[in-house]
Order: structure tokens, then sequence, then C-alpha cells
């Protein structure tokens, strides 16, 4: 098979034009134990090659259109942005702690670059106060309620300011992929709703992408569970074979909640759930459990140890229920907050997240 393929290539290689592919030269300085190149697309590996005496590599490719291309070297990746035609230099230090590089003759991936810059700028103020932590934590550890709390709020600052520059940056680069490089980098449940936009705004510009494809067809179907949307029905079994529908809960606040016992980050927010269901569950609002399980005793066992004391359903079919699938739940725990009307109001919400949006409605 290896001699097939090297065949293909060497083909390939005498067939084309220097305007029917693409060529990569790259340079390393500080390679260390780093001996061989990886060049992915689309998350599986396309080419390889290994550095000559010199420290250099190179790829020649076929990109009929701009695709997007990691180059991995030992445990690093750089991003492009790459097409028939393009010439490419490339050069990066292993050692240099920023993980900065040269590029030069692709103009998208130029402004990857910038953007990978940015993105490096925002992940060294997190290892900082991870640091911080550390060393007040070493210093002061009865104090680690404070310390953690402290520097939760510096990290949320931090994250929220680096989305900012993510959306800036989207669109100042809307006509170009590294515009929508920058924006999948985004928590798609805090920025859903610009997301959705931006996919709005892109469904025309590269209809021969597969990644831009992809995520325009996804945030497509997330629309109709948008905020603003009615939910949609759905009905399911109790823990006792009963059924309940989501429509029957129609004139109340319902937060429909989306877990599973054997989900950890679940397990750790029903506590906050009870709590909120406790003090507003007089004021009209109430919770519907849905559960991804597929083990009903440990469904069961999960309910009576968190004192979940809300009606809860399930098909046991775990990642293949038919609620999920309908709500396009990917991960959990997930919640949709329902007015009396059946409309979305309010999605994800957790800990205090969600006691300041159930006082301020209610």
């Amino acid at each position: 098979m290896k001699k097939i393929i090297f065949t293909v290539s060497i083909m390939i290689f005498f067939a084309c034009s220097n305007d029917d592919q693409f060529v990569l030269d790259g340079e390393l300085v500080n390679s260390g134990d780093v001996k061989k190149i990886f060049l992915y697309e689309g998350g599986n590996v396309v080419d390889s090659a290994f550095l000559d005496e010199n420290n250099k590599f190179r790829f020649r490719r076929t990109a009929p259109m701009p695709q997007f291309y990691d180059l991995k070297i030992g445990n690093n990746h750089y991003f492009f942005v790459l097409s028939n035609g393009e010439k490419v230099g490339f050069k990066a230090n292993l050692e240099d702690p920023d993980g900065k590089y040269d590029i030069s003759g692709s103009e998208i991936s130029s402004k990857i670059k910038a953007f990978s810059e940015i993105n490096m700028h925002y992940a060294n103020i997190s290892k900082k106060i991870e640091g911080e932590f550390q060393m007040r934590l070493g210093a002061e550890p009865d104090k680690e309620k404070e310390i953690r709390e402290e520097l939760l709020n510096k990290y949320k600052t931090n994250l929220t300011e680096f989305s900012q520059d993510v959306l800036a940056f989207s669109q100042r680069n809307i006509d170009n992929l590294a515009g929508f490089y920058a924006i999948s980098s985004l928590d798609p449940v805090e920025y859903e709703q610009e997301m959705m936009a931006y996919a709005d705004s892109i469904k025309n510009k590269f209809p021969q992408n597969a990644a831009v494809r992809d995520f325009v067809t996804h945030m497509a179907e997330l629309k109709p569970l948008s905020i603003g949307n009615r939910a949609p029905d759905f009905e399911l079994m109790n823990e006792k074979g009963k059924n309940v529908k989501l429509s029957d809960f129609r004139g109340q606040y319902t937060l429909v909640d989306f877990w599973a016992s054997w989900c950890v980050p679940c397990r750790e927010e029903n506590p906050n759930i009870v709590s909120q269901y406790n003090i507003f569950k007089d004021r009209n609002f109430t919770v519907l459990g849905v559960s991804l399980d597929n083990n009903q005793a440990a469904w069961v066992k999960a309910i009576k140890d968190d004192k979940l004391t809300w009606i809860h359903v399930s098909d046991l079919q775990a990642w293949n229920s038919k609620a999920a699938e309908l709500y396009k739940v990917s991960s959990i725990p997930a919640s949709f907050l329902l007015d009396p009307e059946g409309v979305i109001i309010a999605k994800n919400l957790r800990g205090i997240a969600l006691a300041e949006f159930l006082q301020k409605t209610l």
C-alpha cells in the first residue's frame, strides 16, 4: 500500500503546475527531538514530512478551494487556510514561550496568525490566574474559598474579554475564513445567539467548505430551539411507567432539565436546582427532569439520593433519548426555561444565574 501511495504522489508532482497545488515551506528553530511533521485536514492526517539537515520541510498538496489545515509539530499546533497557487513560508521557534511564528504568502493564514496571538494573550492571562491561585493557596490554605471566588471572577472577566475580542475579530473578517475560524472558538452555549447570527451572514459565502457547511447546518437546526421560540412537545414515561407530556406543564414556568445519574456536573448542580425549586415552587415554577440514563435503578436511586422531588421522565436510551435528539442536546447538564405558554425564555442557567433569573422573572 505504501508503494502505491508513493507512486500516486510522484504522478501528482509531475502532472500539476504551481497553480494546481499549494506549497508550504517550513523551517524550525530549536526543534529539539522533533523529526517528523504532520499535516491535518478535517481532523485527519493527510500528509507528513521529515525535517532535513537544515531543519526544513515542505508540503505540496492540491486544494482547489481554500481549506483549513493544522500543522502538528511535536506538541504544537499551527493553523492555516490554504488553496492552490499559494507558496507559503512558515518559521517557528519551538522554544518560544508565546508560541509565536512567522508566515508569508497566505493572507488568510496571516489573519489566523493574528487571531492566534489574541488567543495566546488571553491564555497566558488564564495561566497567570491559575498560578496565582496555587501560590496563594499554598500560603493561606485556610482561605481557599475566598481565594477561589476572587480568582474565579478574574477568570470569568478574562473569558468575557476574550469572547468580545473574538466577536470583533470575526466581524472584521466576515468575508474570509479567518473570521469563521475565530468564532468557532466561542462557547456555543454562552454565545449561541451570536453564532446563529454569524451563520446566517456567511451561509452563502463559502458553499464548498465542509466545515462552514456543517456549522451553518447545525446553527439552522438550533434556531427553532433558541430563545423566543415555542419549545417542541415530547412525551416520555416517568419512573413508574406513566406517560408524561411536556405540554402538561403549560400554565407554569418550567425548567426542562436534561441530566443523568452518571453525569458528575449534573449531580453537582442538583443541590442548586433543589434550592431554587423549594424557593419558587409556590410562585408558579416547577421542574421537569429528563434523564439520559440507560439504567432505571441508577436513575431512580439518583432521584432519591439528590432529593429531586419534581416530575422525572426518561426513555432510558442515554444519548439516543428522543427528547435529547429533539432538543439537540450534545452535553449535559443542559436546560431550557419555559414560560407558561411554553416559549423558551432562557437556556442553560446554572448556579447563581438561575437564582437571579428566577428572582427577576417571578
